[in-house]
C-alpha cells in the first residue's frame, strides 16, 4: 500500500477519533449532494485552471483526504498534491468502498450570481460570508456580507461568527478561495455554498425594473446590481431605443421583449472610464443604429449624435443635448422635456468628476455651464437618470435612481460661485477606476476584447462622480 492510498476502515477511524482531516469529495455536485461521507466537501472543478489554484490554497498542515466513485481521479490528484508537499490521501476503490452511512445535502455547493440575487431579492434568510482578505473586501463588497479571511476559517476560532440556522454563501473575488472556504466550513460541520466566478461574476447581474409606463412612453431602467451602474430603455409604438447598455447585452433583448418592444437604437452617452460599453455587440446583435457622440472619437462604424438633432424611437422624438463636463463629449438625451438621460454629468448624490481625462481644471469649467446652464434650466420636477449611483445610495422612489432639477439644487457643491466650483471640484481627489485607462481604449474601439473578458476589466467599484 503506498503511502497516499488508506482504505475505508482507516478512514472511518480517523473519524471517530476526531484527528483533523480535510475531506474532499471530487465527484459531480449532484451526486455529491445525493449522499456523501459526513464531514466532506464537494471539489469538482469547472476547469484544470480552477483545480491549480484551489489546490494551492490548501492547509499543508492537515491531512487531505480525496474521494471519487472508484478511486482513479483521487489517486492521480493525490500523488500530485503529496508531490507538492501536501499530507494528501486519496480512499482505496472510492466511495464504493464505503460501507457506512452516508448523508445528504440541504443546499447546493455553488451558486451562480443571479441565483444569489434572487435570493437576496426574495429576502431569503442567506448570510454572506467574504472570505477575502479585509483591504480586499473594504474595496468593494456585497451590501450585507460579514468577512472572515480564509486563512482565520481553518483556525480554532474561524466559525465563531457563522451562524449555524442560515444559508452560508461564501465569497471571494473569482471562486476558488470560496470554494475553500466551504472545505473548511464543512470540517467543522457547516455545509455552504460558493458563489461561483465570485465577486467578478457578481459584476455581471442586471436586474431591470419600470421607470416610466404611460401612455405611449414606457421606460426601464436596468441596474448593474454589484456596480451600481444604471442604463436605460426608453420604448414607443413598439421600438426602443437603450441607452448606456452594459454587459451582457442579451439581457437587453430579453427586457424589451417582455415589454413587447423591439431595439431599434442603440446609443452611449459618452466613453465610459468604469465598465466596458455593451452598445456596439447589443447593436450588432438586434441589427439596431448605433449611436456615438459626435464630439468623441471611435474606431467603431456608428452614426453620430449631434448637438440640438432628434432621434425617432416610436412615436416620440429624443432631443440630443450636448453636456460637457465629464467628457468633452457627453451628450444627454432628452424624452417630452421631462425626462433626461445624461450618463455621468449629473448623479442622485453628487455630480460626474472632471478629470478622468487629464484636462481637470478645462472640464470643470464647463461642468458648471453645463450643469447650471442646461441641466437645471429644465422644468424644476423633470426626471433626470444617471448611468450610475454611488455605494450606498439608496433608490430615490420605488426602487429606481433619478434626481431632478428641484432635488440637484440642493446639492451643496451647486451653490458655490463658478471659481470656487472650479476650485473645490479640481481639489477633491478620488481614486480613478481601476483598469479605467484600458477600459476607455476598449470603448473606443482601438483594443478589442471578448465577452469572458469583461467581468476581471469591471472589477471594483464605479468612481464616476465627485465624492
Amino acid at each position: 500500500m503506498s503511502n497516499v492510498e488508506i482504505n475505508a476502515e482507516e478512514l472511518e477511524y480517523d473519524i471517530q477519533n476526531k484527528i483533523p482531516l480535510l475531506i474532499l469529495d471530487l465527484r459531480d455536485a449532484s451526486n455529491f449532494m445525493k449522499g456523501h461521507i459526513e464531514g466532506s466537501a464537494n471539489a469538482k472543478f469547472s476547469s484544470e485552471q480552477q483545480k491549480q489554484a484551489v489546490m494551492s490554497r490548501l492547509p499543508r498542515d492537515q491531512k487531505i483526504v480525496l474521494i471519487d466513485e472508484n478511486g482513479t481521479e483521487s489517486s492521480q490528484n493525490a500523488n500530485m498534491l503529496a508531490r507538492f508537499g501536501f499530507n494528501a490521501h486519496y480512499l482505496k476503490e472510492g466511495l464504493k468502498s464505503w460501507k457506512k452511512h452516508l448523508v445528504k445535502s440541504s443546499q447546493e455547493t455553488a451558486l451562480s450570481n443571479e441565483n444569489l440575487w434572487n435570493s437576496l431579492k426574495n429576502n431569503e434568510d442567506v448570510f454572506l460570508l467574504d472570505v477575502r482578505e479585509p483591504m480586499e473586501f473594504a474595496e468593494f463588497k456585497i451590501p450585507g456580507a460579514v468577512n472572515v479571511p480564509l486563512s482565520e476559517l481553518f483556525t480554532e476560532k474561524g466559525a465563531d461568527q457563522i451562524p449555524k440556522n442560515k444559508k452560508i454563501v461564501t465569497i471571494c473575488s473569482h471562486g476558488n478561495r470560496s470554494m475553500v472556504a466551504t472545505f473548511a466550513l464543512a470540517q467543522k460541520g457547516l455545509e455552504s455554498t460558493s458563489l461561483e466566478g465570485g465577486m467578478s461574476r457578481w459584476n455581471q447581474v442586471l436586474n431591470a425594473q419600470t421607470a416610466v409606463k404611460q401612455d405611449d412612453l414606457i421606460i426601464i431602467q436596468v441596474e448593474k446590481v454589484g456596480k451600481g451602474c444604471l442604463s436605460h430603455i426608453v420604448g414607443s409604438n413598439g421600438e426602443a431605443m437603450v441607452i448606456d447598455p452594459t454587459y451582457p447585452p442579451a439581457k437587453y433583448v430579453e427586457f424589451a421583449e417582455k415589454e413587447g418592444l423591439k431595439i431599434t437604437k442603440v446609443i452611449d452617452t459618452h466613453q465610459h472610464a468604469d465598465h466596458v460599453s455593451a452598445a456596439k455587440e447589443l447593436a450588432k446583435m438586434t441589427s439596431a443604429e448605433l449611436y456615438f457622440s459626435a464630439r468623441e472619437e471611435y474606431s467603431v462604424e456608428h452614426k453620430k449624435a449631434h448637438d440640438g438633432e432628434s432621434i425617432p424611437v416610436g412615436n416620440k422624438q429624443i432631443r440630443v443635448m450636448h453636456t460637457p463636463g465629464h467628457t468633452a463629449g457627453s451628450m444627454t438625451y432628452v424624452v417630452d422635456e421631462v425626462y433626461a438621460f445624461v450618463g455621468d454629468t449629473l448623479f442622485v448624490e453628487s455630480i460626474g468628476r472632471p478629470d478622468l481625462r487629464d484636462k481637470a481644471e478645462e472640464f470643470a469649467f464647463e461642468l458648471h455651464e453645463t450643469l447650471h446652464n442646461k441641466l437645471l434650466n429644465l422644468p424644476p420636477d423633470a426626471k433626470i437618470f444617471p448611468t450610475h449611483h454611488g455605494e450606498g445610495v439608496q433608490p430615490t422612489e420605488n426602487g429606481i435612481f433619478y434626481t431632478t432639477p428641484k432635488m440637484a439644487k440642493q446639492l451643496s457643491l451647486l451653490d458655490l460661485s463658478k471659481e470656487d466650483f472650479v476650485k473645490k471640484v479640481v481639489s477633491m481627489a478620488t481614486p480613478r477606476p481601476m483598469n479605467y485607462s484600458m477600459v476607455i481604449k476598449v470603448n473606443k474601439g482601438t483594443i478589442p476584447i471578448m465577452e469572458e473578458q469583461v467581468p476581471d476589466l469591471e472589477m471594483g467599484p464605479n468612481r464616476c462622480s465627485v465624492q
